[in-house]
């Protein structure tokens, strides 16, 4: 009998091969942009509908305008009231969503494929023939305003606003909330979102993303006769420039009296999606703060007990998105917990990574891709990624290949270039009178007091 020695994990297996669905891409009248990947063996269709219409074409006064319109798409059309289009919907056994980010907002279905024609009439009807009736109009307001309300009390979602606000410059789309503020939203009435769409819903640099059992010759006459009058260009995006708000290692404590934890952001203005940089920048991140066996996790979880888990992440978009730590400790463990993620920062910085860190990252990485493309919504994210940042062809058939092929030495140049913790933002919300003392003498940075009211 071979006996099995328990004090070492096994390795791991070798990375199985994956290929990615091949994917049609073609382009229709109007600009449409149609792309369409087939994946045998699974009724289920899943078809994404990607229009230019995001935040970041915002000015602060018309903050959220974006995403309540596109939350209050499935409150009606010209032909049907919200009620009756999601008893349609019902009838077919389709689903129908909608999100708004920053680069744009994208309509979501999935339905079987011998269902598909009669759902896309239903995903073209919301989106070339809005109603936005005042009811509804009132409801999604109404919806996103306490959402905002609740996002103030929520110390975590509080964290994240008040780190975007002090890591970015005045002026600058990602300084702010994504679905804006009550003074923006308050004002919003049906006409707004009905103006919005008019201009912003148009086919010239959107994209149809339809994955799932088809014939791609039958999807785009699908496509085609329902998408078919659809035309124009939406407004050109006003450009806007990425800059911090301060390059001086700066500490902002949010003041909630009472409170027993905090929770910390640690960050600064990061990378853009289209940076070459993003494939070593993925595996640095992950060894530092973005899996369970990460630095940031075995320093303040294993090692010191201050957190159940810390994450780091660069937030990705078509510019510069912030790079942050985000963790939650006891108040009375807030300045160890500081201390510790910029001395993480700084080690990874000035001494850079190991071949084991970077070989086991890698590893980690390309074995989960797969595992977040089970599913035909999954894939059609995917895909719609490579139409709102304009992505290669190959991307993500190519996407593990160039993962497994960065080296310690690229992860430690991309860390030199991209890391900065000595201009690092770093914002406590928690009790003022509890951590801001221990915080001052950790002597990382000004530490100011303020309060959200």
């Amino acid at each position: 009998m071979t006996r099995v020695d328990r004090s070492r994990p096994p390795a791991p297996s070798a990375i199985r091969p994956f290929d990615f669905p091949d994917v049609d891409h073609r382009e229709l009248g109007g600009g449409l942009d149609l792309r369409v990947a087939r994946t045998g063996g699974f009724p289920v269709v899943s078809a994404n509908l990607f229009v230019r219409a995001g935040e970041s074409s915002l000015d602060e006064a018309r903050a959220g305008l974006a995403v309540v319109a596109g939350d209050a798409l499935e409150g009606g059309t010209k032909r049907r009231s919200g009620t009756e289009l999601a008893e349609s919907l019902e009838r077919l056994g389709a689903r129908l969503g909608v999100s708004t980010g920053w680069e744009g907002t994208t309509v979501s279905l999935s339905c079987l494929a011998e269902r598909l024609d009669e759902a896309m009439g239903i995903l073209a009807e919301a989106i070339l023939e809005p109603e936005f009736p005042d009811d509804e109009v009132a409801r999604t307001r109404d919806q996103q305003l306490a959402q905002i309300r609740q996002r103030a009390m929520d110390p975590s979602s509080l964290a994240a606003d008040r780190a975007a606000h002090h890591i970015f410059a005045p002026g600058v789309p990602y300084a702010r909330p994504l679905g804006g503020s009550l003074a923006s939203v308050e004002r919003l009435v049906r006409e707004d979102l009905a103006e919005y769409a008019a201009a912003w819903y148009r086919p010239a640099t959107s994209g149809m993303v339809v994955v799932g059992d088809v014939d791609v010759a039958e999807v785009e006459a699908l496509v085609r006769a329902r998408l078919g009058g659809w035309s124009g260009r939406p407004p050109a995006r006003e450009e806007f420039e990425v800059v911090p708000a301060t390059r001086e290692r700066r500490v902002w404590v949010v003041d909630r009296p009472g409170s027993v934890q905090s929770e910390i952001r640690v960050g600064h203005v990061g990378v853009e999606r289209s940076n070459p940089d993003v494939y070593a920048l993925s595996v640095l991140n992950t060894l530092l703060g973005g899996a369970f066996t990460s630095r940031l996790n075995l320093n303040l979880r294993e090692r010191n007990g201050f957190t159940y888990g810390v994450r780091s992440r660069f937030s990705l978009r078509s510019r510069p998105g912030s790079f942050q730590v985000s963790t939650a400790v006891a108040g009375d463990v807030t300045a160890p917990a500081v201390r510790e993620i910029l001395g993480e920062l700084e080690r990874l910085v000035e001494e850079g990574p190991i071949d084991d860190e970077v070989v086991a990252a890698r590893d980690y990485i390309a074995g989960v891709f797969p595992l977040r493309l089970e599913s035909t919504g999954q894939v059609a994210s995917r895909i719609v990624e490579q139409v709102v940042f304009g992505l290669p062809e190959d991307y993500h058939r190519t996407y593990r290949d160039r993962i497994r092929s960065v080296t310690t030495d690229e992860a430690l140049e991309v860390g030199r270039r991209h890391v900065r913790p000595y201009e690092a933002q770093v914002v406590v919300v928690g009790a003022a009178e509890v951590v801001a003392p221990a915080l001052e003498q950790l002597a990382v940075g000004p530490v100011e007091v303020v309060s959200v009211g």
